[in-house]
């Protein structure tokens, strides 16, 4: 094999691995219900309503990420693999993110065992970019 094709592999698998996740990507951390048995079901309500304008605003970062993210490796990949070092991969963003994730199940879980008969949706998959 020639250096040329091992440097390119190398460029190639450093830029892939560290690349951003889309937000639909990320797990939802575990957080217990229980921290909100002592709440009403309007404050659950009102919990929920501002974990979830938190959560959209984390995955439209999270999205914008990965996007520049998939760019860079493209860019690293083809034509200039110092580019490689632009990738920016998952870091406080997508932590937060599952993290909120989590809450909205938590929120979800301590709603449906005092039976506030709130209805969670979740937001519908980005369209591709």
């Amino acid at each position: 094999m020639s250096l040329k094709i091992v440097a390119f592999g190398l460029v190639a698998s450093i830029a892939i691995s560290g690349c951003a996740k889309k937000s639909q990507d990320i797990s939802a951390q575990y957080v217990s219900p229980m921290q909100f048995q002592s709440y009403s079901c309007r404050q659950i309500t009102e919990e929920a309503q501002r974990v979830s304008e938190y959560s959209a605003r984390a995955m439209r970062v999270q999205n914008q990420t990965a996007s520049t993210d998939a760019v860079a490796t493209g860019v690293a990949i083809v034509l200039f693999w110092p580019a490689a070092f632009f990738v920016s991969g998952n870091g406080a963003n997508a932590d937060e993110l599952a993290r909120l994730k989590g809450q909205l199940d938590a929120l979800q879980s301590a709603s449906t065992q005092k039976q506030c008969g709130i209805e969670f949706r979740r937001a519908p998959l980005p369209e591709p970019t």
